[in-house]
Order: structure tokens, then sequence, then C-alpha cells
């Protein structure tokens, strides 16, 4: 099975296509420009450089959130309206399993942390156990030092990565001394072949949903949706 993987909920627009374990193409930009620019043309190329028709896909990832509100919604409306039009089978992967899944078999732990902003991040922390990469708590939003003190119990090494680390690299490494490792730019950020990945074996497992079903995970309200209730309570 062919699968198009779809990122855009962080700065980075990535895009992917795999068969199985094995990634055909990849593409992935951080630039200036918005998702809604750089998305169609990437997809469009990395089905090119794979040489893979739609006809060929068997379904579409999309990372799911947490992440950028609106680069959410840019990278759900396109991998679901793809998935409709082409009528395919679609599901979404977390963004932090995402940006986890990659460092399976590091020792230690892996927490992926992204910016929330309000002085938050989005992160999960997770483990490997028996070669397979386990969830301990998340996906949450949560103060850099509560995200601290839930790793002090833990007692083992800690490697950070995310779009969070230029943020609050430096905090992590105060508070936690040489039990932080934080990742090297280059395994910061989101990637397309993950996504597309995780995808493969949730498709092959028979979750694929149809594309009005799939709804992000934002975690917590957005800004305006803030507002809007407090101006209902008023």
């Amino acid at each position: 099975m062919f699968v198009l993987g779809i990122e855009a909920a962080t700065p980075v627009a990535a895009v992917a296509v795999v068969h199985g374990e094995r990634v055909l193409a990849e593409r992935m930009v951080n630039n200036q420009r918005t998702h809604s620019v750089n998305l169609l043309p990437m997809i469009k190329a990395v089905l090119e450089d794979a040489q893979v028709t739609r006809e060929d896909l068997g379904g579409i990832a999309v990372s799911s959130g947490p992440g950028s509100f609106t680069g959410l919604r840019i990278g759900m409306a396109t991998a679901k309206t793809l998935a409709q039009v082409w009528g395919l089978p679609i599901v979404g992967i977390s963004t932090l399993d995402a940006l986890a899944y990659p460092l399976t078999g590091q020792r230690g732990l892996i927490c992926p942390i992204l910016n929330a902003r309000k002085d938050e991040v989005y992160a999960a922390i997770y483990r490997t156990v028996e070669g397979k990469l386990e969830r301990l708590e998340g996906p949450m939003a949560v103060r850099p030092e509560e995200l601290v003190r839930r790793f002090e119990p833990l007692e083992l090494p800690v490697t950070v990565l995310g779009d969070g680390v230029p943020i609050y690299g430096e905090f992590f490494k105060k508070q936690l001394g040489s039990r932080v490792f934080l990742a090297p730019g280059s395994a910061r950020w989101p990637r397309g072949a993950p996504v597309a990945e995780l995808g493969y074996r949730l498709l092959m497992a028979g979750e694929g949903r149809d594309p009005l079903e799939l709804l992000p995970n934002y975690i917590r309200l957005s800004e305006a949706e803030v507002k809007w209730l407090q101006k209902q309570k008023g």
C-alpha cells in the first residue's frame, strides 16, 4: 500500500510517500510562505518523485495535532479534501507521536515539545519498551516547569526535540543538567515520512476513516474560542 503523509501542524510543511516502511519520496520546507501556498505543489512534486499516481494510493495520513491552529486547519482541510475527491480512507496521526517515532530505541525518555505560546508547550513523554515506542504521558499543554516536575520521579535521561527547543532548551538544560539532551536542528522538526509510516500501520489495521469524520486535536481552545465563550458568559 502506498500512503501519502502530510504534516502542517508547525511552521514546517512536510509531505512524503511511503510503501510500508520504505520512504519513496519526501519534501520539507521551513520558509515564510503559508502552508496553503506550499502544500499542494509539494504533494504534486512528491507523488512525481515517487512515481506514484493518485490511483496507486491506498490512503492518506495527516498530522492531527496538537500544534498551530492555523497550520492544523490548513493541513487537515487539504488532506480531507484530497481524500474525499480521490475516494481514499484517511487517518490522523498525533504530531507528537510523529516527532517521537524516529527516535524509537533511544535510551531513556523522549519528549517532543511544541511552542503553545502563553508560556506553555504541547508535550508528551515516551519511552521505548520491547522495541516499541510507548507513550507514558500526554498529549498535554503544560508550563515547562510542570514538565520538569514530571521528569524528576522517572530518573532517566531525556531527549527533547521539537520547535519548542530554541525557546525552552536552555531552561531544560539548567533544570535537568546532564540528564537532558537537546536534539540537533535536523532532528527537531516534524517530517512527512513518520506521519505516512504511522498512517500506513493504521490503514493496514483497517482503521482508515471517512474524511468527514476526522477532526484535529487542538488540546486547548483557540484564543478566538476563549473570547467567544467569555462573551457568551457575559
